[in-house]
């Protein structure tokens, strides 16, 4: 579930090793092109965490972050 906090919209991720969550990553990178709307993220081993805010709205969560972050769960 998709926490608003600290001005983003923020989720992690836990797969199974290291290889799901790098496809997951390449996933969400076609998705981020697409919405032309980048997060900020890091990945260790399985873990994928994911921060998504509108830099040039101020650093606040709009409606392209919202969209992105439905995008993202739907390819889970």
């Amino acid at each position: 579930m998709w926490q608003e906090k600290d001005n983003t919209l923020y989720r992690a991720f836990t797969f199974g090793d290291f290889s799901e969550a790098f496809a997951f990553m390449l996933r969400v990178a076609l998705l981020a092109e697409q919405h032309n709307h980048h997060p900020t993220w890091t990945n260790t081993w399985n873990k994928v965490e994911i921060w998504l805010t509108t830099h040039d709205a101020g650093n606040t969560v709009t409606e392209k972050d919202r969209k992105l972050a439905g995008a993202i769960d739907n390819i889970l």
